[in-house]
């Protein structure tokens, strides 16, 4: 129930799909009594369509995200373990076409490559199932494999955790699966803007980990006053900003994370 509710609040919550709920009601609305208010809200959709899409706005929301965590420092010595997370791999593009498809998010996976080898020994979990709201597709465990095959990454030393539906599920599948032993260190491979939820979810199921943020979205504090060559880039940004925030404070409200905004 709470994963339906989730994803159903998320929808109305993106910006970009509530601008457009916004200006399609205001549309119909001009051919009623209440044409004013039509007008109105077309504007306001309108208006917001271009503020969002066009200026830094999606850059001010994810920057606090994406410098809440600092890079990995591999001074640190070499952990016993590498936790990446799902998100991406489409799965059902990946069924469709035979071959594993990545998205934006595609640094989570390829990052491994280099991290297998730098660390040898260190364990290599996959994290990711079918995230769809109405369940019953492919999960994203089912072509993870092949591609980190391709990596040079022999498949006995990769274990795959392909049930979870979301970042709460994530951070206990995995703790269930793995069992960490007290004083093992495990990296957590994530986009850079998910990294305090995730951390968070982690730390609430017990299971500390350190932060690998990759996926990078901005350039830092510069691209504050950097517009958008598109409307459709400018939404993206905000979409995956306010999405984030949003997550953030429900899985603090429903005690699915450690703290309303997880730090270092």
């Amino acid at each position: 129930m709470y994963f339906v509710l989730s994803k159903t609040v998320g929808f109305l919550a993106i910006p970009s799909n509530l601008i457009m709920l916004i200006a399609v009601f205001g549309a119909l609305l001009m051919g009623t009594r209440f044409a004013r208010a039509g007008r109105v809200l077309a504007v306001s959709g309108i208006v917001l369509f271009a503020i969002l899409g066009l200026s830094p706005v999606g850059n001010a929301l994810i920057l606090p995200l994406e410098q809440r965590f600092a890079p990995w420092a591999a001074a640190q010595g070499a952990p016993d373990g590498i936790i990446v997370l799902g998100g991406a791999i489409g799965p059902e593009m990946s069924a469709a076409r035979g071959e594993p498809s990545l998205n934006e998010a595609a640094e989570r996976v390829t990052v491994v490559a280099a991290l297998a080898r730098q660390f040898p020994q260190a364990r290599i979990v996959f994290s990711g199932g079918d995230a769809s709201l109405l369940g019953g597709g492919p999960s994203e465990a089912m072509f993870v494999l092949p591609m980190l095959e391709s990596f040079g990454i022999p498949a006995p030393r990769v274990e795959l955790e392909g049930a979870s539906r979301n970042t709460h599920e994530n951070a206990v599948f995995t703790r269930d699966l793995i069992k960490p032993k007290p004083g093992e260190r495990w990296l957590l491979v994530t986009s850079a803007h998910h990294m305090p939820r995730s951390v968070g979810s982690f730390r609430q199921a017990g299971f500390p980990v350190e932060p690998y943020p990759v996926d990078w979205r901005t350039r830092g504090a510069r691209d504050l006053g950097s517009p958008f060559g598109t409307t459709a880039w400018g939404l993206a940004r905000t979409d995956v900003a306010v999405r984030e925030w949003v997550g953030l404070f429900t899985y603090w409200l429903t005690a699915r994370s450690s703290e309303l905004f997880p730090g270092p």
